[in-house]
């Protein structure tokens, strides 16, 4: 299987896009990217603006190729934005023949109304190449029934889980699922997948209690029991609690359990996780941000060595 994982937390980023090839097909999911607006009271650091805008390109790059773009529902770090903030994938950065590839979405019913008003842009943009694709069947892909986003219900909403058939072996993305919805992950079993790529909890947040904290453990256990290849990131990646429990659930199932850093083979950057230490490390004289944004200030001096040149040439200044 060829599988590329182009942005999740473990690489720098909010998000949970993917590259995948299955038969004559391209299938990018959940083209977009953000970066925390605050975590710990401090705007994103420049070195994660750099990884977010290297992930940008690489986005950009896989629709430029692709025959096929799924939207598993419409948060700001999943789809493109025709308003988007400076960190985020915008229309105006769609190669041109974006609004040529077969899309596929997550119903806008019964969601927010920001992520409706982002649907309707998307159905714009694309016209009758957007499909509501719940439950239905094309070729190699498959699409579930709307499913919680976490726990579900306003003002989380709901995502849609995909499957790819690889012919004879089977992937899953199942993002923003967090591991708390005993149904969907019978749904994602019932799929039989090899590979599995899903969002785990977000350990981060206060509002996640003891009973679902239990429950996410017991369901990450059972998907790692089941899974060939188990690769959790997204809300999980968030924190470092998060990295150590992806370790402890490896030591506890004897098999490895990978994030998406892992899983590509390159280092883990929980930046949002860590940004008071790059603040501490790095500092960011006043005002870096608003230049930003004007075009005025350059992520160079931040960005790792292999990030330099043309990896951040995705035409911001």
């Amino acid at each position: 299987m060829r599988l590329e994982i182009l942005a999740a937390e473990s690489l720098g980023v909010r998000g949970l896009c993917c590259r995948l090839e299955a038969e004559d097909r391209v299938i990018v999911i959940d083209p977009g990217i953000a970066l925390g607006e605050r975590r710990y009271g401090l705007p994103p650091h420049p070195l994660q603006v750099a990884l977010g805008r290297a992930a940008r390109r690489r986005i950009v790059e896989a629709l430029a190729g692709a025959s096929d773009v799924v939207f598993s529902h419409f948060h700001g770090d999943h789809v493109p934005l025709i308003d988007a903030n400076p960190y985020q994938l915008a229309f105006s950065h769609l190669p041109p023949r974006f609004n040529h590839l077969r899309a596929w979405s997550l119903s806008p019913e019964g969601q927010t109304l920001n992520s409706q008003g982002r649907a309707y842009d998307l159905m714009e943009l694309l016209g009758p190449r957007l499909r509501v694709a719940e439950g239905i069947e094309d070729g190699p892909l498959c699409f579930s029934p709307a499913m919680p986003h976490g726990t579900g219900g306003l003002p989380f909403g709901s995502v849609m889980l995909t499957r790819v058939d690889l012919g004879g072996r089977v992937f899953v993305h199942a993002s923003d699922i967090q591991l708390l919805d005993d149904a969907t992950i019978d749904c994602i079993l019932d799929w039989e997948p090899d590979w599995v790529l899903a969002a785990g909890p977000p350990l981060y947040h206060r509002g996640l209690d003891a009973e679902q904290r239990a429950r996410a453990w017991n369901n990450a256990r059972y998907l790692a029991a089941e899974v060939g290849t188990l690769i959790l990131d997204h809300h999980l990646m968030r924190s470092l609690e998060g990295e150590a429990w992806l370790a402890k659930l490896s030591l506890e199932m004897g098999r490895r359990v990978y994030c998406a850093a892992d899983f590509m083979g390159r280092p883990r950057r929980l930046l949002e996780a860590q940004r008071r230490e790059l603040y501490a490390a790095m500092p960011v004289r006043p005002g870096w941000h608003e230049d930003y944004a004007r075009g005025l200030a350059r992520v160079e001096d931040f960005a790792p060595p292999g990030l330099q040149g043309g990896a951040l040439n995705d035409g911001d200044s």
